[in-house]
Parts: C-alpha cells; sequence; structure tokens
C-alpha cells in the first residue's frame, strides 16, 4: 500500500467522520434489548441507513416459529455484498442484540448523546459500534476506485447475546454465505486471535412443598439447592489451578447468575431454579466439562434425601483457537494499527466468547477488531453510561480500511 493510497483513504475517514458518527447515532438510538429480542425493527432501520449510502442490504428473516422456540421475538439478518472482482471474500461481522440497558444511567441509554468525546448508549462500543466502523471501511476502500480483486460482506445479525446460532449459524447452515476471511466486532487496541468457551445450564431442584409450621412433611428444594451450589463454588475455587497459555485468558470459571424458586415465606419451598454459566478455556474439552458439572450436581443432590434434580443445557460455544490462514488478516490489522495508534497492537485471547467461533467451526480464519475499548471494564459495556471514545472509532475505521485495500489488491 503506498503513502498516496493510504492517505486518501484516512482523509476520505476524516472528511465523512461527523457522518460516521450520526450514523451510529441512529443505530443506538433503536433498542434491540435481548431479551426479549425484537430485534428486526432495528435491521429494518439498518437496511434503510445504508441504503442511502447505496449499499443495498439482502434482509433474512429467521422464520418465527425458531425465534419464538429460542425464546426471541424477532430476528432479521443483515447481508451486504459488495463485489470488486475474482478474489477471496472477506466477511465483517458485527451484532446489533444487546442487553437490557439496566438502571444507573446519567446518559440516556438510547439517547447516542456525545459528551467530551464519548458517545453514550447502550451497545455505542459492543458492538453497533462495528456496524460503523465496517461500513464507513467499506465505503473509504470503494472511495479510491482502485482495482481490486474479491468481495466484501457485511453481516450484521442479531443472536450474540443467545449464542449466535439463529444470527451468523443461521447464515452459515443455510449457505447464505461463505466467506474465506472473516473480520469480527472487537477491540481497537489488541487483534483478538482466541476466545474462551462457554457451557450454560439451567438446574431445578425438586422438593416437597409443606406448610412452615410443619416442615418435617415436607423437603426444602432450597437446602437441597444450598448443598448444590456450595459443591459448585468449590469445584471453582479447583478451576483456579488450571491456567490457559493463551495470553489474555487466565483461568476456568464459573459464575451462577440466576435463582428462582419458592411460592411463600411461610411455605418450605418444593422447587429451586438457577441457572450457571461455566467459561472454558480454549486447552478444555467441552464435553468432560459438561460431564464434570453433572457429576458434581448429582453426587450434591444425592446427599439431601427426597432432592431431585433435572438438569437443562441452554447454550454450549465452542472456544476459538486460530486457523491457519488468517495470518495475512492479522499482519496487516497489527501493522495499521501501530502507525495509526502509535503503539504495538499485541495478539491475544479473550474471556469472552462470540459468534466467530461459528466461522471457525466452518474452517474460516478468523480475527477479531474493530472500535471498541481497550477493556470491556473500561467502556461500561453491559453496565449503565456504556460508551465509545469516538477517536477510537475514527482511528479504528481507517485501521480497516487499510487492512482491506491491502487483502484486496494486493492480489493485483
Amino acid at each position: 500500500m503506498t503513502q498516496p493510497e493510504t492517505e486518501r483513504l484516512d482523509a476520505w475517514i476524516d472528511a465523512h467522520f461527523d457522518e460516521e458518527v450520526r450514523f451510529l447515532q441512529a443505530l443506538v438510538q433503536v433498542p434491540t434489548d435481548t431479551p426479549p429480542g425484537n430485534n428486526a425493527p432495528h435491521a429494518e432501520r439498518t437496511a434503510e441507513l445504508l441504503a442511502g449510502f447505496g449499499f443495498a442490504a439482502e434482509k433474512h428473516p429467521v422464520p418465527a416459529q425458531e425465534v419464538a422456540d429460542y425464546g426471541l421475538a424477532s430476528i432479521t439478518n443483515l447481508i451486504v455484498r459488495r463485489r470488486y472482482g475474482e478474489g477471496p471474500t472477506i466477511a465483517l461481522n458485527a451484532h446489533g442484540d444487546v442487553v437490557p440497558p439496566g438502571e444507573g444511567w446519567t446518559h440516556g441509554p438510547y439517547s447516542g448523546e456525545v459528551v467530551d468525546g464519548r458517545l453514550y448508549g447502550r451497545a455505542s462500543a459492543v458492538s453497533k459500534s462495528d456496524f460503523a466502523t465496517f461500513t464507513f471501511a467499506t465505503r473509504a476502500l470503494e472511495s479510491l476506485q482502485a482495482a481490486l480483486k474479491g468481495s466484501v460482506e457485511l453481516h450484521f445479525t442479531y443472536d450474540e447475546e443467545f449464542g449466535g446460532e439463529l444470527g451468523p449459524g443461521w447464515l452459515l447452515r443455510h449457505g447464505l454465505t461463505k466467506p474465506d476471511l472473516l473480520l469480527a466486532a472487537g477491540f481497537s487496541y489488541q487483534v483478538v486471535t482466541a476466545h474462551n468457551g462457554c457451557l450454560q445450564m439451567e438446574v431445578t431442584v425438586h422438593g416437597k412443598m409443606a406448610h412452615a409450621a410443619i416442615p418435617d412433611t415436607g423437603v426444602d428444594a432450597l437446602q437441597g439447592a444450598v448443598a448444590i451450589l456450595n459443591a459448585l463454588y468449590a469445584q471453582n475455587a479447583l478451576y483456579r489451578q488450571v491456567t490457559s497459555k493463551v495470553a489474555g485468558i487466565t483461568h476456568p470459571y464459573l459464575n451462577v447468575g440466576r435463582i428462582e424458586g419458592g411460592t411463600n415465606t411461610n411455605v418450605v419451598p418444593g422447587k429451586v431454579v438457577f441457572k450457571l454459566d461455566r467459561r472454558m478455556i480454549p486447552e478444555e474439552d467441552p464435553a468432560e466439562v459438561e460431564a464434570t458439572i453433572r457429576r458434581v450436581i448429582a453426587d450434591a443432590a444425592a446427599t439431601r434425601p427426597g432432592i431431585t434434580v433435572e438438569i437443562k443445557r441452554l447454550l454450549l460455544a465452542h472456544s476459538m483457537q486460530p486457523l491457519p490462514g488468517n495470518r495475512a488478516l492479522v499482519e496487516a490489522l497489527q501493522r495499521h494499527g501501530e502507525a495509526i495508534f502509535g503503539e504495538a497492537i499485541p495478539t491475544s485471547g479473550t474471556p469472552l466468547y462470540t459468534d466467530v467461533r461459528l466461522y471457525a467451526e466452518r474452517g474460516v480464519p478468523a480475527a477479531i477488531y474493530g472500535a471498541g475499548p481497550r477493556t470491556v471494564f473500561e467502556s461500561n459495556a453491559k453496565r449503565a453510561d456504556e460508551h465509545l471514545v469516538l477517536e477510537d472509532l475514527r482511528r479504528a475505521t481507517k485501521v480497516v480500511a487499510r487492512t482491506l485495500f491491502d487483502l484486496l489488491a494486493s492480489r493485483r
């Protein structure tokens, strides 16, 4: 890539940056809380905005019954195809679904308000920001009117919070896309090439209801649940002895994120339900992890006479490890990232799990990079006052645009 070409790409992005910010604001202003997961309206708005740039978005609605069975309201995934000639297809994927905003916001969660160089709103950092990064990087690429070989596809999907099976997974299963490389929404200060897996399970503990005045006539499901939870937390302490060799990933861990049960204060609870999340490092075998969790639960339940349990798997997301073929993508991101940010951009893993695994499982080499923050905590992602530093958006867009040019023009 020559200096005049990089200067023209960067200049186009600078000249259109206010427009990029307005695009992101418009995306943040349409809620995509998941649950309830009524995400089709956001896809419609996104397609409308893209049409204003001359980008025709294919709309791929997931059948209503599939969505309902999954526990969501509506999903329409989008694909924008930009073909320049014979050559590789590079897909750029970001997800629009997000967790509900919760409490404690000092800026409106759907405001897109800009204060002191930061844009506030749910999904402003993760990952509607990369709807903007990837769209404007592609527009900048095309502004050069250079001879390119290959294609760019924008994949804007709406099921990352529930595991991605009705987002990228659905597009891939139905043969709607088959890219040669994938770049997915990520962080401006690192290129992520590996991530954790995730097992989520629902555990229902059954006892027998009874009047609190005569508790011996019942079986306390909550006491059974406490025994199981203590066993799981003891297991969690052991996970600290297992370490990953992937930079950025430490050890496995388990979290119980939701508990409900009982009928009234004066009733011995007959049923308690809790949901757990078990993060798996790339070196672990998911089948062994699940078998161990089930055994720990069963053994603990057996210590409480009259207690029975049901265990339901909610999600099994495999970890992601680097695939051969992503080297040129990773090196281009690092090279241009260092030039634009003025610091080395390392490769690392992340303890998150992402939709990228679904592409990797089908043999698509991938990397994770975008306008996101240095850390999830830093941006308040999934907390009140989530925000994006706009200068990170500008610079990440330049990195992605330069990378696309390198990959598509280098084969002339």
